[in-house]
């Protein structure tokens, strides 16, 4: 019998590596591809722009002297622009390719890289030849942004904007263009403060995609984030409050705002509470549970979030 049990763990052990080793094969293999799409698309790139030279940006102000005055307010402007200090920045060119081929076609829009009429995948590539440096937008091409065909011009007008990372418009307002329904969610009575400018979409949130869901700012642990602000509850707890623990905040709270006050997604705590607790005792305090339901169960269990002397979440 012993062997018999030795034998289906053995074989249990030899599916889990296979399930670990296959699973591990497909990241692999989706960066990779990854990888050859955007190697694919720079080669592509260079191909349409072989034997074509740089201009200069004074000539590109020639025709486009109105863009180029308000790019050169730009933080672009500064770190693109040519000089001993920036070697290897082009100005304009640095994001539209050489521009010998489109002046000597005498403007010719076919012959430079054009962002008005790329697709969200070229741009957004485009982009991250400069920004995949940075630890918060690599990720972009995995985001759920790019998924649904939003690109980094979508948000951002680098020649426009004279906003903080040159947003379109101010948040939450750039936010709330698509995502109506947490605009109405921070409209209800008891919500975090984003309309009055006390916090930020992206203080919670990466709009350029993260390892997490939702894109949060955060670790794979979701209540992380909420605990950036709400330290008072971070523990840890000699004794603890299980789903607090297990499956978040969001188990008992809504993120944005809820009709309910503390933002719970009910609007007494008992039924809240009773979700989980449905099996509480017959005898005892809870022996007249529909008399006692108008009282809060925090009434006793004060320390909800858990608790560093009493297992039963007394204060």
């Amino acid at each position: 019998m012993q062997l018999r049990i030795l034998r289906w763990f053995q074989m249990a052990l030899l599916v889990a590596a296979c399930v670990l080793l296959a699973s591990s094969g497909l990241v692999a293999k989706s960066k990779g591809d990854q990888a050859q799409s955007r190697t694919q698309s720079v080669a592509a790139d260079s191909s349409d722009t072989a034997g074509r030279q740089y201009v200069g940006t004074q000539t590109c102000q020639t025709c486009h002297d109105e863009m180029y005055k308000s790019f050169e307010k730009s933080t672009h402007f500064a770190t693109t622009k040519e000089s001993k200090m920036t070697q290897g920045a082009h100005g304009c060119e640095s994001c539209h390719g050489p521009g010998s081929a489109h002046v000597e076609g005498g403007g010719d829009k076919t012959k430079i890289f054009r962002f008005t009429t790329a697709t969200a995948d070229q741009i957004s590539q485009r982009c991250l030849t400069c920004h995949e440096a940075n630890l918060k937008q690599r990720e972009f091409m995995r985001s759920v942004h790019n998924q649904n065909g939003i690109s980094c011009t979508s948000c951002h007008s680098v020649h426009h904007s004279n906003s903080e990372y040159l947003l379109r418009s101010k948040q939450p307002t750039l936010c709330f263009s698509c995502h109506a329904t947490q605009r109405a969610d921070f409209m209800k009575p008891y919500r975090h403060r984003v309309l009055e400018g006390l916090i930020a979409c992206s203080d919670c949130h990466n709009p350029h995609g993260t390892v997490t869901r939702a894109q949060l700012q955060t670790t794979p642990q979701q209540s992380d984030i909420c605990l950036k602000c709400h330290s008072d509850k971070r523990g840890p707890f000699v004794f603890e409050h299980e789903p607090v623990r297990s499956e978040g905040c969001t188990v008992c709270h809504f993120p944005h705002g809820s009709t309910n006050p503390r933002m719970l997604l009910t609007a007494r705590i008992n039924s809240l509470c009773l979700q989980c607790h449905s099996q509480i005792p017959s005898t005892g305090p809870h022996n007249n549970i529909q008399g006692f339901f108008r009282q809060s169960c925090i009434i006793c269990h004060a320390n909800i979030h858990g608790s560093n002397s009493n297992r039963l979440l007394f204060n």
